[in-house]
């Protein structure tokens, strides 16, 4: 540390104070956790549409022969 620096300027060895961007209360979950929870959720949508478009393709079928 420079005797003579300013006040301001004497935090500047690895000593210095640690600036934190984030709060201390956020998540720390990695990003592999983050990306799996998120393919999960995909996935899960993608399940919930392949089943309305078989129930919908179901409905169109009951009703053509309803229609015949």
């Amino acid at each position: 540390m420079d005797p003579y620096a300013k006040p301001k300027e004497r935090k500047v060895a690895p000593q210095r104070p640690k600036i934190t961007h984030l709060p201390s209360s956020a998540e720390t979950r990695t990003r592999r956790e983050r990306q799996a929870e998120k393919q999960a959720v995909a996935t899960e949508r993608r399940a919930i549409k392949k089943s309305a478009r078989r129930h919908l393709k179901q409905q169109l079928l009951a009703e053509l022969e309803e229609g015949d």
